[in-house]
């Protein structure tokens, strides 16, 4: 009986050699967004046996924003709706939100090509919401937020397609 020869195939590589720079610095953005998520989780977790009403209104004053505008009313309707377990839950959430940022950023900042696929994946997930919230409510921030996460996502597109452009990687030819 004569052996099926395979096709060999490409072993993919594991270390992106360039884009160090542009690695980097959306690592660090990643990691600051996990920093911040992760801190408003601690914060939670301060309020836990608390009057969080109180403490909206407490913050409403601080930041300037009148109880009876829209969102101050919006604030203190879910300050006054929240209990113990969902502030846990939040915190929670923030957490793992918050490792699925370091583990990102780690992958980039060490230049793996598994971190740049998510990257591009997840900034590209993204990018129907912040659409939409700025169709709904056109400001600045929305802006901002939605033109970084293009940037990011169109720069990683890019960091991809540059590899998979690049010169034939080794092959291996497999069951031989």
């Amino acid at each position: 009986m004569k052996k099926k020869r395979r096709r060999p195939h490409r072993i993919p590589a594991a270390v992106d050699e360039k884009n160090l720079a542009g690695l980097r610095t959306i690592a660090i953005l990643e990691a600051l967004k996990g920093v911040v998520v992760l801190l408003l989780g601690f914060g939670l977790l301060t309020l836990l046996h608390k009057d969080v009403e109180e403490a909206a209104e407490n913050m409403l004053f601080h930041l300037h924003i009148s109880p009876v505008h829209k969102v101050g009313a919006a604030v203190l309707h879910a300050a006054s709706k929240i209990t113990d377990t969902r502030l846990w839950e939040f915190s929670i959430g923030g957490a793992a939100y918050s490792a699925v940022r370091f583990v990102e950023a780690w992958g980039l900042w060490n230049r793996r090509v598994w971190a740049e696929w998510f990257a591009l994946l997840s900034g590209a997930m993204y990018l129907p919401l912040e659409i939409a919230r700025l169709i709904e409510k056109p400001n600045g921030l929305h802006l901002a937020v939605l033109a970084t996460n293009v940037l990011i996502v169109l720069y990683m597109l890019y960091v991809r397609l540059d590899a998979l452009r690049a010169s034939p990687r080794k092959t291996v030819s497999l069951g031989e």
